[in-house]
């Protein structure tokens, strides 16, 4: 009798350290499960204001101080949004308002001036959610084309508008127009003289100035742009600029071309574009990152080399992409000497880059 009770006792407490043992199992896999599968574990931002032949040694310390303060300040307003649980389109468009405000990228209040001396600007939107986009070319008097950009994706049934018919769409939308002046910066306009006078020492047969690759290559660089991924999962792409110096004839480049300059897919990714916006719009570069990430299998950066290191370069063209992907995976690819580029995780860890070997 005395070997029985004392047998029932440690069945007893055998059954009761295992159950007890299963919970804190069930408790422990819960935990893991929650922070495995909960998105707003989760969240990034990548912005770029443009890539070119960036150099060090032609880069003072304070303008290179200025650049990296400005990129800084830009991903951590829009790195703040995505903290509180703001939107990945929040965060992507007013990034942008910062550079687009700041007189040191072509975009905004900084923006390149066209052969006739006027600034054109250009700016696209796409939500990866629901594959809206929205863009807007060629306007003069819109101080953040994101904005407007914006207010076409979700206020019109349209996805791109132009030149005086995006203002009129801007002034019915009570947006303020600023006067053109607004845009005037004295080295953006010295810019614009020195291309022009390299253009009246060479002539082509016909006596006609002849568009040489050296032209182009010294004056289409500056694009401003940002993706994000937020809380909720979704992907937000943004891009804006002021074109290329001495464009004419109301030239539109890559930046407000969904699929070139722009494109967001929850699928895939979000992809923002730099660069020589013809060769980008030739081989489509966003949405290429996307199609070969969705059809072939490969990984973002896969992807993005594979678009910016060969395709790009073997049409003739150079430029950058930043991008994220739907689990958070950054690229940040270029093919030139340098770009202006930065990114923040959910950590709040902070890399900011300009030069090819950052």
């Amino acid at each position: 009798m005395k070997n029985f009770k004392t047998l029932t006792l440690l069945i007893g407490f055998l059954l009761l350290f295992s159950c007890k043992n299963q919970s804190n199992s069930s408790e422990i896999s819960d935990n893991l499960t929650d922070k495995s599968e909960n998105p707003s574990q989760n969240f990034g931002i990548v912005i770029h204001g443009g890539a070119g032949t960036i150099l060090k040694e032609n880069m003072s310390d304070s303008l290179e101080m200025a650049y990296k303060m400005k990129l800084e300040e830009a991903i951590r307003v829009g790195h703040e949004i995505l903290r509180q649980g703001g939107t990945a389109m929040e965060a992507v468009t007013k990034t942008i308002n910062i550079m687009e405000d700041s007189p040191l990228f072509n975009a905004g209040k900084g923006a390149v001036f066209t052969h006739e001396g006027i600034n054109e600007l250009d700016a696209s939107v796409m939500d990866g959610a629901t594959l809206n986009a929205g863009a807007v070319a060629g306007v003069t008097r819109v101080k953040n084309p994101i904005d407007l950009a914006l207010a076409v994706m979700n206020d019109s049934p349209h996805v791109m508008l132009s030149g005086k018919g995006a203002e009129t769409f801007a002034q019915e939308r009570g947006f303020e127009l600023v006067d053109p002046t607004y845009f005037y910066t004295e080295n953006r306009f010295q810019s614009l003289q020195r291309i022009k006078d390299k253009e009246k020492t060479e002539l082509d047969h016909d006596g006609k100035t002849a568009f040489t690759d050296p032209f182009i290559k010294d004056s289409k660089f500056g694009t401003v742009g940002c993706v994000a991924l937020d809380k909720n999962g979704n992907l937000a792409a943004g891009t804006s600029t002021g074109g290329m110096t001495n464009k004419r004839w109301n030239r539109i480049g890559d930046a407000p071309i969904i699929g070139a300059g722009t494109y967001a897919n929850n699928a895939t990714c979000a992809v923002s574009s730099t660069g020589w916006g013809e060769f980008f719009i030739r081989a489509m570069v966003a949405h290429d990152i996307s199609a070969l990430m969705e059809y072939k299998g490969l990984s973002l950066q896969e992807a993005a080399a594979e678009v910016i290191q060969k395709k790009v370069p073997a049409l003739g063209g150079d430029g950058g992409i930043v991008s994220i992907d739907k689990h958070g995976n950054v690229a940040m690819e270029f093919n030139t000497a340098g770009m202006y580029r930065a990114h923040m995780n959910a950590a709040g860890e902070l890399i900011i880059g300009i030069y090819k070997d950052e």
